[in-house]
């Protein structure tokens, strides 16, 4: 019966993992050419050898700068959230988590319009800032650095917060209370009690937030700057508009072998 029932997941991981990524190694090592489709199969190790461009080298590194800045700060912004979840009556947590996967509910290329929206030198911020007197001219504020993080932690901020509220509520409240009563202080409390027992879900949630954004493709397009470099941009350039499928087959490779070591290193630690 166990064997039977670990059948769909094997088939899901098969089906939708291991299948697309020996498609693409098969087309990473072809060779590419003009034509439909714009390569040959073959062993052909020139893809591979294009990894180590500079060119690609700074974007990969500016995709990892960019999932570690959103991953800080949705740990910034999110854990006071998540600890005011875990702190809340057991009766009101289930509506506090509905209003962090809210978001989720509609589509992201929606709630990235209206961020645009709001951003854009018409837009509402602007037009806000501008009726107060506080600027004299609209400020450029979407296709920047900023923006880019704002619409990065704006949808991934919910996959940090539910690992840490999670781990919160499973912790024994009678911890925290028992250094309160033998004299520590808050600040002490919180370091010494609730960030240890916290760091399992911390680790999760970061993961799960570094990720997918450091393969993110759409935000960093819709919102930031053109000359953001990163591999998602990158990736998507040399597949649609160079058309060199096997270059484009060996970065998605390289960055999914790259960002498989954090998961590897969480599984092993538990």
């Amino acid at each position: 019966m166990m064997r039977a029932l670990l059948l769909l997941p094997w088939a899901w991981l098969l089906l939708l993992v291991a299948a697309p990524a020996a498609m693409l190694a098969v087309i990473a090592l072809a060779t590419a050419r003009e034509g439909v489709p714009p390569y040959s199969l073959g062993i052909d190790l020139t893809a591979a050898a294009g990894l180590l461009d500079p060119f690609y080298l700074r974007a990969l590194g500016g995709s990892l700068a960019m999932g570690a800045a959103a991953a800080l700060a949705c740990l910034a912004i999110g854990y006071p959230m998540a600890l005011a979840i875990a702190r809340t009556e057991p009766a009101r947590r289930a509506g506090l988590r509905i209003l962090v996967m809210l978001p989720f509910w509609s589509g992201m290329l929606l709630r990235l319009t209206a961020w645009i929206g709001i951003l854009r030198d018409e837009g509402w911020l602007n037009a806000a800032l501008l009726a107060t007197g506080l600027i004299s001219a609209p400020l450029p504020m979407l296709h920047t650095d900023g923006a880019m993080l704002l619409g990065l932690v704006y949808c991934y901020l919910p996959f940090l917060i539910l690992p840490i509220a999670a781990r919160l509520e499973a912790a024994d409240p009678a911890l925290e209370q028992a250094a309160a009563n033998l004299g520590a202080r808050p600040w002490q409390v919180f370091r010494r009690i609730t960030w240890p027992l916290s760091r399992p879900g911390i680790i999760a949630g970061l993961a799960l937030v570094f990720v997918p954004v450091s393969g993110e493709y759409v935000i960093p397009e819709l919102l930031g700057a053109p000359s953001s470099l990163t591999l998602g941009r990158v990736i998507w350039d040399v597949f649609f508009h160079d058309s060199d499928w096997p270059q484009a087959a060996a970065l998605a490779l390289a960055l999914l072998s790259l960002l498989m070591v954090p998961t590897v290193l969480l599984r092993r630690r538990g």
